[in-house]
């Protein structure tokens, strides 16, 4: 792809990323919150913007991105990924941790808090998954399928505890982000679990032209 239709495809996307965070840095909710909230939470929203690039760099849609730096770029958004979520339960329990450890322990009266630990426990494992796959002694497809539903998890239990806060993501930016990380994660699975494999079989029957 040409040098200019590549930089604006990246443009476009880093300011889909970042406009979330930028609208809620203007919000009156901050006023009334301690450092360590405020530091929490936008490390929540950080790591649901950064849930649209993740799924784009797995599949290689990025254009400029040779097919082993995407996937390096992929595991270094995955790792800030989980040093977000770690910043984002640290500073919710700075700020109160009886309400944290509720939710931690699944008895919190809050709906939104269930689907906030599902996601941070999906991330974990996915964490996990990545550490030790040589020592798990999983097959590749095995291994792949497993990150891909942990994947799948994780972005449908973030979107969900985003949408039920009401705090200081403006409410049409955080549709538009919620929205757009779904489509790219759904496009990619369908791309990577139904799409390829099936053009790959159709290319081993077809079998080698004559020569």
């Amino acid at each position: 792809m040409p040098r200019l239709p590549a930089l604006l495809i990246r443009g476009g996307l880093l300011a889909a990323m970042a406009a979330p965070v930028l609208i809620a840095a203007t919000s009156p909710y901050l006023a009334y919150r301690s450092l360590a909230y405020v530091i929490g939470g936008f490390a929540g929203i950080l790591c649901l913007s950064l849930l649209l690039i993740q799924p784009l760099l797995a599949a290689g849609y990025l254009p400029g991105l040779v097919c082993a730096r995407s996937r390096r770029w992929h595991r270094r958004i995955g790792t800030a990924i989980l040093a977000c979520v770690a910043v984002h339960v640290g500073g919710l329990y700075l700020t109160s941790p009886p309400d944290t450890l509720d939710a931690l322990l699944l008895v919190s009266p809050t709906p939104f808090s269930v689907y906030g630990v599902l996601a941070m426990w999906g991330i974990a494992a996915t964490a996990l998954l990545v550490a030790l796959r040589r020592r798990l002694g999983l097959r590749y497809s095995t291994w792949f399928l497993v990150h891909n539903l942990l994947a799948l998890v994780v972005v449908i239990a973030t979107v969900i505890h985003a949408l039920q806060i009401e705090g200081a993501m403006e409410i049409r930016s955080k549709w538009a982000i919620c929205l757009a990380v779904l489509a790219a994660t759904a496009v990619v699975l369908l791309d990577l679990r139904v799409i390829r494999p099936l053009l790959r079989r159709r290319g081993t029957a077809a079998g080698p032209g004559p020569d």
